[in-house]
């Protein structure tokens, strides 16, 4: 990096257009001048590592209207080190996450080695967790734990039955499956990715099953058999989950990869009692990011994450976007943006 004159800062940056001449995509070198200004965003941080979620694949492909402002630097999540800042509760050289809040959607994200973002978005990075750890984490894991401290507040219990884990070797499911299989839960995965059956086994899945039990329609109530449920599916995919689970059992409900759809009844919730909680991570308050990040500290097995990551470097992000949008990839994509430092 170099300084190309006394004022001006340049820093790598994955950078998304869309105009009269269409949508494109690519690296680029941007000034810091152009990051949203302190009246936006009160602490500038060096990303070290983000990732790809199922979002932002769908921003880097344009395959839905993820973004709300042109042009955007892409990338919900982040963690790293915080170079400046003028909120009470950050100070340079801290450690961070970020997740969600709209980043890379109305607000310049992480894919970059430059980022502003509001102190009150941030959580601080445990101990336990390096950057890149925190990053094969990253929203999907977050989210998962978020399901798993939902389940916990309805009362499920190790020993209580089975826990069904649905789009298994997606990030929110790899994550799920390790801290359930952790905390003593027998988990059944349930994947279209039969060939993935040692690796989801591996994270401690106890059973695999294949999706296609679960993807069609389905009767309103089927044999109970679930105690719990982790669904990033949606439509006929929770709707069957919902029908199989047991009387007074909870259904955590995360994601809509089959679709946005709910095309079932009242059954299972007024004839046996089931609970279905919404997760949503994007807006979550700072108390229950902390709580979800220091718990995963606590429970998560840092070997999972080998496991569960591919690291790849910000160059390749665009074209593993693809990848990910096509089903291609399992676990999470941790993007590596490099060292930072001025230009």
């Amino acid at each position: 990096m170099k300084h190309c004159r006394e004022e001006t800062i340049l820093f790598k940056a994955l950078l998304l257009e869309k105009d009269d001449a269409g949508f494109r995509a690519g690296m680029t070198e941007l000034d810091e001048a152009r990051l949203p200004g302190w009246d936006r965003a009160d602490v500038l941080v060096q990303p070290e590592y983000s990732t790809l979620n199922y979002k932002d694949a769908l921003a880097l492909t344009n395959r839905s209207p993820v973004v709300r402002v042109w042009p955007m630097v892409p990338g919900i999540d982040g963690a790293g080190v915080v170079l400046e800042s003028r909120h009470p509760d950050w100070r340079a050289g801290d450690r961070f996450v970020h997740n969600g809040w709209g980043v890379g959607e109305t607000h310049w994200g992480c894919l970059a080695e430059r980022a502003r973002l509001k102190g009150d978005w941030l959580v601080r990075l445990p101990a336990a967790f390096t950057a890149r750890q925190a990053m094969a984490i990253g929203t999907a894991g977050y989210t998962a734990m978020l399901c798993v401290l939902a389940l916990e507040r309805h009362g499920l219990q190790p020993g209580d039955g089975e826990v069904l884990v649905t789009g298994a070797t997606g990030g929110v499911g790899s994550v799920a499956i390790a801290l359930l299989a952790r905390l003593g839960h027998r988990v059944v995965a349930a994947s279209g990715k039969t060939q993935e059956a040692d690796y989801l086994t591996g994270l401690g899945a106890a059973a695999v099953i294949d999706r296609a039990e679960l993807g069609a329609p389905g009767k309103p109530l089927q044999k109970e058999r679930w105690a719990a449920v982790v669904d990033a599916l949606g439509s006929h995919t929770l709707v069957n989950a919902l029908a199989q689970t047991r009387y007074g059992g909870v259904v955590a409900a995360c994601g809509l990869a089959q679709g946005m759809d709910l095309p079932g009844s009242v059954a299972p919730f007024i004839l046996r009692g089931i609970t279905l909680a919404g997760i949503d991570s994007v807006m979550a308050p700072r108390a229950l990011r902390q709580q979800a990040w220091d718990r995963l500290a606590r429970d998560l097995d840092p070997a999972a994450l080998e496991r569960i990551a591919v690291e790849i470097p910000l160059e390749q992000a665009v074209a593993r976007a693809q990848d990910l949008m096509d089903g291609k990839l399992r676990g999470r994509l941790v993007v590596h943006i490099g060292a930072g430092g001025p230009r």
